[in-house]
């Protein structure tokens, strides 16, 4: 039998099969979400009025002027929010590190926040997500932060409260996933540059 004539077959459709589903499909899926989702396929990203991209919708951003919503904390990378180390931290809820860790975090988020010592934080406030890179932070997260933002920026609360129900996500469907609102496009708001 002449090995040449049974690998031929085999050859052409392994090239033939790498032409369509390796070049040809992925082209014409891309190709149709250029259309269909122009800035979904361009990284959902968030510019200024002046056209500057600023980030994001889909990748959190370290935000530490208390003028500012903080996001999530970030395990990805050195310094946290690197698309590049996307991950979280492991470690189990046993962990003393990250028992340490979080407990570190609740007692400065009470502080940062004017918080009681004894206060309840939510767990988005003091935890990392599994990719560190969650750009949405809950809207229970959002309102314990509404005072210190609305000091620093000498607004009302209310205002502030406002800008968080106006940007606020609520659940698919009513019921998939929970209510929430992206810090960055909540910071835009605040700061009068609306994200396009």
């Amino acid at each position: 039998m002449d090995i040449a004539r049974q690998l031929r077959p085999a050859v052409i459709v392994f090239l033939a099969l790498t032409l369509i589903l390796g070049i040809a499909y992925p082209l014409a899926i891309t190709g149709i979400a250029q259309v269909i989702f122009p800035a979904q396929a361009h990284g959902s990203l968030v510019t200024k009025a002046d056209g500057t991209v600023v980030g994001s919708t889909l990748i959190g951003q370290s935000f530490s002027d208390p003028k500012y919503f903080h996001s999530r904390p970030s395990a990805a990378g050195a310094d946290g929010y690197d698309g590049g180390a996307s991950s979280g931290s492991n470690l189990g809820p046993t962990n003393q590190k990250l028992v340490d860790a979080v407990t570190d975090r609740v007692a400065a988020y009470r502080t940062e926040n004017g918080l009681a010592a004894d206060a309840l934080v939510p767990v988005d406030a003091v935890t990392t997500s599994a990719s560190g890179l969650d750009p949405d932070i809950s809207l229970a997260n959002a309102t314990l932060q509404v005072a210190r933002v609305a000091t620093a920026r000498a607004m009302s609360e209310a205002a502030v409260r406002d800008a968080i129900e106006r940007l606020a996500q609520r659940p698919l469907l009513g019921f998939f996933g929970t209510p929430r609102v992206n810090v960055l496009q909540l910071n835009l708001a605040l700061d009068g540059s609306p994200a396009r």
